[in-house]
């Protein structure tokens, strides 16, 4: 099948597909004589691991990872046991995260019970007082820390 096809089957776009190809997710595929990529229906099932990995938040060191697992079933599962622990404990630790800042913006959104000028927004005062005291990247968890892009296992 075309590209376009298993982009189909699998609810992904193009491009998503190229991108795993070029991290080595993906083997490259088999090409026609008119140079059109040419996907085997096992690909499918390659590409349905890799999204729902994806979908729990995995990184792409994760799931390569897993995927050579797959790839070499006599080998022994005790990496993947712990990838998938230190993936809980992300999780968790993300969790945390979340609250604290649910918590906050709560707290933000208490400081302004009703609709006023802007001038006077409890809101709008509270988020420049915390601008002013410490740098975004700094207030919580590692300076610079991206939600959601963790190293894992294999990084």
């Amino acid at each position: 099948m075309k590209i376009s096809e298993l982009a189909q089957a699998a609810h992904t776009q193009s491009e998503t597909i190229r991108y795993y190809e070029r991290e080595g997710l993906l083997p490259e595929p088999a090409r026609t004589s008119a140079n059109y990529r040419s996907y085997d229906s096992s690909l499918l099932q390659r590409l349905a691991f890799i999204r729902h990995c994806r979908s729990l938040d995995m990184t792409l060191a994760e799931v390569r990872t897993l995927l050579r697992f797959k790839d070499t079933p006599e080998e022994n599962c005790a990496e993947v046991n712990s990838l998938l622990d230190a993936h809980v404990g992300h999780v968790v630790q993300r969790i945390r995260e979340l609250k604290a800042l649910e918590k906050e913006l709560r707290a933000l959104r208490l400081q302004c019970a009703n609709s006023q000028q802007a001038a006077d927004c409890g809101i709008l005062e509270g988020l420049e007082q915390a601008a002013r005291q410490a740098p975004p990247a700094t207030r919580r968890g590692k300076p610079g820390h991206i939600h959601g892009a963790h190293g894992g296992v294999g990084s």
